[in-house]
């Protein structure tokens, strides 16, 4: 069977994914994005919280955010046996990430390594498959010939190192996109190729800004950094599919409430509103165990009227998955949006 071309926004979404960006460690990824804004036309500023503003106004009415923080680990402490003990960013769920290769980022090196379960071995332990997966039970494996937490210190490596697994990227011939972290870099990919399909001479007559925010998986992304001439918020990260809701991952979902609160309800009805003239495949749905840059917003009391879609993402904070036709309907439907203030 021939390979599907990747879609233009599933390559935004690879390169996106290539770049490594656990929360509080997101430079490079954010350099990606800027230089795309730049390129097309659109001025990028950071705040001093070093979330990326992308915008062609200096007051703008209305806020696209997407956060392109991810997942991660740091280093806590150093084993006896040379292993490192770990703290984590955010709420990856270990099970999901066990064995997988990592990066560890000193000051001076970068090394690889790997989660791996305390004593992992079943010749050993054979009530490892029944050991519960958490801080206290599993270690980072480093990839050098250290034995003693002297030798692992010797590396340069030191408390407070960020640590990134990899993606694991895959895009089907059936259109599926298998990676961690589609939450929420699917949700940016979609905003970066609207603005692409827009244009900058289209973007610069509407008064928006983009942001991009860099601490969303711990809690305060958007806390800070919207400037007040803003009155309305559109969140585009990711929609749950699980268990007792709606959302698919072909569609785009529009969030009626989640665990901060019901969105606003007259910007939900434009939204589906806009689905429905537009034929955007879309889901209503509540989202119980969630939380977004929205939310954070209003927690930290922005004035805003808030929305929040997203394509429809497959067990998230694990092994996720989303598709092509989910990901361009979040992508549609915020150019549907966009295109009421021209």
């Amino acid at each position: 069977m021939k390979k599907n071309k990747e879609p233009r926004v599933i390559s935004i979404l690879k390169d996106l994914l290539n770049i490594y960006s656990p929360t509080g460690f997101t430079h490079e990824v954010l350099n990606y994005i800027e230089n795309i804004m730049k390129q097309n036309g659109i001025k990028c500023h950071y705040t001093n919280k070093g979330a990326l503003i992308a915008s062609n106004h200096k007051k703008p009415s209305l806020a696209v955010a997407a956060h392109i923080d991810t997942l991660g680990l740091m280093v806590r402490d150093f084993n006896k046996d040379g292993t490192l003990s770990f703290t984590k960013l955010g709420g990856p769920m270990l099970q999901a990430f066990e064995g997988n290769s990592v990066k560890i980022f000193s000051e001076e090196k970068t090394y690889t390594g790997s989660l791996i379960l305390n004593n992992p071995a079943v010749h050993v332990n054979n009530k490892a498959e029944q050991e519960i997966r958490s801080e206290e039970n599993m270690h980072i494996r480093v990839d050098a010939e250290v034995f003693k937490a002297e030798e692992t210190k010797a590396l340069g490596i030191q408390p407070g190192d960020f640590i990134a697994f990899e993606s694991g990227f895959e895009y089907t011939d059936t259109g599926f996109v298998k990676s961690h972290f589609l939450d929420d870099k699917a949700g940016t990919s979609a905003i970066i190729d609207a603005i692409l399909n827009l244009g900058s001479e289209k973007v610069s007559k509407i008064p928006v800004m983009f942001f991009f925010s860099n601490y969303e998986e711990v809690g305060h992304g958007a806390c800070a950094g919207i400037p007040e001439s803003v009155k309305e918020l559109l969140v585009v990260d990711m929609g749950v599919v699980g268990k007792n809701v709606t959302g698919i991952e072909t569609c785009v979902s529009i969030c009626a409430k989640d665990s901060s609160g019901p969105y606003d309800y007259f910007f939900r009805k434009k939204l589906t509103e806009l689905a429905k003239k537009n034929n955007i495949p879309y889901r209503i749905d509540i989202f119980p165990h969630y939380g977004s840059d929205g939310s954070a917003a209003l927690k930290a009391g922005h004035d805003l009227r808030v929305g929040l879609i997203g394509p429809g993402v497959s067990a998230s904070h694990g092994n996720e998955r989303t598709h092509t036709k989910g990901i361009i309907a979040a992508r549609d439907l915020l150019m549907a949006y966009l295109k009421e203030f021209l």
